[in-house]
């Protein structure tokens, strides 16, 4: 077990850098899409799941390198406990996106378009591609801010635990004098904690 643990610290270290986990999680504007088949969707419809919202364009370049890896990903990952979601902000609309992803070969994501473009102010945009984790309560724990290698190993290391732990999954501040008397973290919390001491030690 020590180990193991050990090891997911040692992913989670190697997380990209623009990879940003806050200190504790934080609401999220009530978005709203549509989905393949044209009916209206919001990120309310997946509570209860974690969730990788990850929103794009068919003509961002890096965008279209890193869907693959967010389709693998779901491939391996997705479960009734967590689901990649990825809204694209294409004007051509839902058959923009679906020729796409025939073209490069996206089989397990799921089709979500917003062609208003209205999620990029609403959700604090400022590049392409963007990726909000979201816990089960539809919470912004995390968010990079350009592409990853979402399949890679560390990061799914780094997801596995956030997955698989409890409900609750916000972050315990630890940077105040009252840490000896807060509750010690247990689990997917620990490695949670130990992130964020990994992340003020190497991602600076």
């Amino acid at each position: 077990m020590l180990v193991a643990t050990a090891s997911q610290f040692a992913a989670a270290s190697e997380l990209p850098k623009n990879f940003v986990m806050h200190d504790a999680p934080k609401p999220v504007a009530a978005v709203t899409f549509e989905d393949a088949q044209g009916r209206g969707r919001s990120l309310a419809g997946f509570k209860g799941k974690v969730v990788l919202l990850n929103i794009w364009a068919t003509w961002c370049v890096p965008c279209r390198r890193e869907m693959p890896a967010l389709d693998r990903l779901q491939e391996n990952l997705g479960s009734p406990e967590f689901e990649v979601v990825p809204v694209s902000i294409d004007r051509g609309g839902i058959e923009t996106v679906r020729k796409f992803y025939a073209e490069i070969g996206v089989h397990n994501v799921g089709i979500y378009i917003d062609s208003s473009g209205r999620v990029l102010p609403a959700l604090g945009t400022v590049g392409l591609p963007t990726t909000l984790l979201i816990d089960r309560a539809g919470r912004e724990i995390g968010r990079i801010v350009g592409p990853a290698e979402w399949d890679a190993p560390e990061i799914v290391a780094f997801l596995t635990p956030i997955i698989s732990g409890p409900d609750d999954t916000a972050r315990r501040h630890t940077g105040n004098g009252d840490d000896a008397a807060a509750p010690q973290p247990e689990g997917a919390d620990r490695l949670l904690v130990a992130f964020r001491w990994l992340k003020a030690l190497f991602l600076k």
